[in-house]
């Protein structure tokens, strides 16, 4: 049974959601999960800043902290549900691909499918559909895996149960699937059930916690049984290893670093 090494990373939104309450950089972002005590950061589009188009020295900082680049996630306006954007949409994978590129084992993430026109829902799923496989054909020529990380914000087109089952449907066996277990939660979903049922698609985990009312929490105040899923995905034959800790309660908004340290100070009480 496949079983790999753990390894703890942080996602950079913790800050990004401050929004324009945040003035610092790429730099300051590395400093703050290299001193939380992570082995490895997912940035997105908007926290990359400066080294968007300097990857090798993004490398080299992260390199000198003592961290790897987990993965480099990007959405679109379009919530890759616009046809008439696909091409578009398809050059940004590229550029990003391009990007993760230079560090190895990196993977690219997309957005999740979001509703942001008119038309029926239920036509969106192919759209959707389309761009992932199309982005991960695309990783695939440059030797970088590219996945989907649904989320459960404001219109998206992956909340429920039945939502990943239509979209996961029309996907390649090659396109992945990053598991939010803050998500999965929001959306009603039994999210040991969930796991299993895509555990060929696990390529790393976003890990982050909600109340039984479905509001954000810090990791080991709300509903999420940490250990069963780590247990879960740990198992998984694509499993990278790493498990991303992301942050979005109300203490983020106050403290993002104090809330990431606090976070990791969590999973090592819970032996990770």
């Amino acid at each position: 049974m496949h079983d790999a090494a753990l390894k703890i990373g942080c996602q950079t939104f913790t800050w990004e959601m401050l929004g324009k309450g945040w003035s610092g950089g790429p730099d300051d972002l590395v400093r703050a999960i290299a001193d939380g005590g992570y082995a490895g950061l997912e940035i997105t589009d908007t926290m990359i800043g400066h080294y968007a188009l300097k990857p090798v020295d993004f490398a080299r900082t992260l390199a000198e902290a003592g961290l790897t680049l987990v993965s480099f996630a990007f959405g679109s306006a379009s919530g890759f549900t616009v046809t008439e954007k696909i091409a578009s949409d398809l050059e940004t994978a590229r550029r990003w691909v391009d990007f993760a590129a230079n560090f190895p084992g990196a993977m690219v993430s997309m957005g999740s499918a979001t509703v942001v026109s008119d038309g029926a829902r239920e036509d969106k799923f192919a759209i959707a559909a389309e761009c992932y496989n199309r982005a991960t054909e695309i990783g695939r020529s440059a030797g970088v895996a590219v996945a989907v990380h649904p989320s459960s914000h404001h219109n998206t087109l992956l909340f429920t149960r039945a939502d990943y089952d239509r979209l996961f449907a029309l996907l390649e066996p090659r396109v992945g699937w990053v598991p939010d277990t803050g998500h999965i939660l929001r959306g009603g979903q039994e999210i040991g059930d969930t796991l299993s049922a895509y555990r060929d698609r696990i390529r790393y985990v976003h890990l982050k916690d909600v109340d039984a009312g479905g509001i954000w929490a810090m990791l080991g105040e709300g509903v999420c049984h940490v250990p069963a899923v780590i247990s879960a995905v740990r198992a998984a034959p694509e499993f990278t290893g790493w498990i991303v800790v992301e942050e979005e309660s109300g203490h983020a908004g106050t403290d993002p670093a104090a809330a990431v340290r606090k976070n990791r100070e969590t999973l090592r009480r819970l032996g990770f």
